[in-house]
């Protein structure tokens, strides 16, 4: 088997290269968040929504992250890459400039489209450059830093960018990083020669439309459940489509010719449990994080930039847990820490599910973010090792694909049921003050998110089992023979 020719700069040159273009995804996803208020007022937008300015991007992007690692697998991993990068870029650009309410949220969901493209292709580009071992494991620990961290960073970058600049720098700060990517990727990543094949063809672009429509279809219902009512026709209507699209997306699977992915992959235990899992502790963290980001500035009416500040010790706590995971991974396995880890983001979570109005700062928000950022650390790279490990080397785009869908799509119903329910809460409590009603709401829907993240913990407990030392390494070290020396 012909062994790749490693680019001159190294991999973990090449690393840093992918992590970049992964960071300024998940940025996207999280820096919007504390500039939202500014949005609304600037540019008219409803209460209904203004949420859509991070929904349309979040469905978008885990809708057709799948058809992103199908791209990767078919057409290559750079190639892709760079399209990806390039409609990111651009797009961006267009939304800085752009003051039109719908045409912001149909960008927001083309951003998220572009970076569907590209994420995928960013981790098959890792998982194929560093084999099982040690090498490999410190690398997804670094990658989940940057998964998560990327969203604590972005709540504080945000912050500054929106008070100090305008909220349409938080979209223009992407053209000159994206811009660098662009001029580097051809320069450093290596070139991924697909492997031939009689099925060729095009990536299976119904099944990714189902999928998001289907997606779409559940997060709006659940959004407007509490205005329309839970046992509206419009809301059990848009219950029963997302049921009937998403079984369609699965028929579809079964019959296309390229699907997007395969279901045989479904019959490795651990791919099933690590990405339920996955769905599950992002559901709970996107919905934290905003639940979160609103309490700070609706209750205690903090500014953009203390709110971003507040937040400073998550990226910081992820970044000390999650660097040292490679090692305890391999002295202990990953399923103990996918015990542990979501069992601590829920105790943080319950922590941070008592507020108060006019709270304190260091007594009732800084102790859960302190606790639940060891909790992440210590989850999502084992998530990653365990949704990968022994994975045939031709599944290595869709699995990627596979993983990052999990957590954008649990992202986006956690959020759609986490906002849902405290909506519903606080419309409840018409008897007492806005503040206490809206810090009640918050309260319970952070219950609900901890229940969501209890579910990882069942799912480890259940589905997870620790690899045999006799298992063979996963084929993606031999999907180096894909790549032109």
């Amino acid at each position: 088997m012909a062994m790749p020719k490693m680019p001159a700069a190294g991999p973990w040159a090449v690393f840093a290269l992918v992590a970049t273009a992964q960071f300024m995804v998940v940025l996207d996803t999280a820096i919007i968040n504390v500039a939202l208020p500014v949005i609304k007022r600037e540019l008219d937008f409803g209460d209904s929504t203004i949420q859509w300015v991070v929904t349309a991007y979040v469905l978008a992007f885990g809708g057709f992250l799948l058809l992103g690692g199908r791209a990767a697998d078919l057409f290559g991993r750079r190639r892709t890459l760079i399209a990806g990068m390039a409609a990111f870029t651009v797009v961006s650009f267009l939304i800085g400039v752009n003051s039109s309410v719908p045409l912001l949220i149909v960008l927001r969901g083309l951003q998220g489209l572009a970076a569907a493209v590209m994420s995928p292709a960013a981790l098959s580009t890792v998982l194929v450059l560093f084999p099982d071992g040690h090498q490999r494991a410190r690398a997804l620990g670094y990658w989940s830093m940057v998964a998560t961290g990327g969203a604590a960073v972005g709540l504080l970058l945000g912050g500054v960018l929106t008070q100090y600049a305008g909220w349409r720098w938080n979209f223009f700060i992407n053209v000159p990083v994206g811009l660098a990517v662009l001029a580097l990727v051809p320069r450093l990543v290596p070139d991924h020669r697909p492997a031939r094949s009689g099925r060729r063809g095009l990536p299976d672009a119904p099944g990714a439309v189902l999928a998001t429509a289907g997606l779409m279809a559940g997060v709006l219902a659940f959004s407007q459940a509490p205005a329309w009512g839970w046992t509206d026709a419009r809301t059990l209507t848009g219950f029963a489509a997302c049921v009937i699209l998403l079984a369609a997306f699965a028929v579809n699977e079964g019959r296309s010719r390229e699907p997007l992915v395969d279901l045989g992959i479904f019959r490795i235990r651990n791919v099933r449990g690590a990405n339920g899992m996955m769905a599950a502790v992002f559901a709970g963290n996107l919905g934290m994080f905003f639940l979160l980001t609103l309490y700070l500035q609706d209750v205690e009416h903090y500014s953009a930039v203390r709110t971003g500040l507040a937040f400073l010790p998550f990226p910081v706590v992820l970044g000390l847990t999650s660097t040292r995971m490679a090692g305890l991974v391999r002295r202990f396995g990953f399923r103990r820490f996918l015990i542990l880890g979501p069992a601590l983001v829920v105790a943080g979570m319950l922590w941070v599910s008592h507020l108060p109005v006019h709270g304190g700062y260091l007594v009732h928000v800084l102790p859960g973010l302190l606790v639940m950022p060891l909790g992440y650390g210590m989850s999502f790279a084992p998530m990653y090792a365990a949704a990968t490990t022994g994975v045939p080397a031709r599944w290595a785009g869709v699995t990627s694909g596979l993983i990052a869908t999990s957590q954008q799509a649990g992202g986006a119903l956690g959020l759609a049921v986490i906002s849902g329910a405290a909506a519903t809460v606080t419309a409840s409590l018409t008897h007492d003050a806005l503040p206490q009603a809206l810090t009640s709401g918050y309260d319970a829907a952070m219950a609900v998110a901890a229940g969501i993240t209890a579910v990882a913990v069942l799912l480890a407990l259940l589905v997870i089992r620790a690899p045999r030392r006799a298992d063979t390494p996963p084929a993606v070290v031999q999907a180096r023979a894909d790549v032109r020396p």
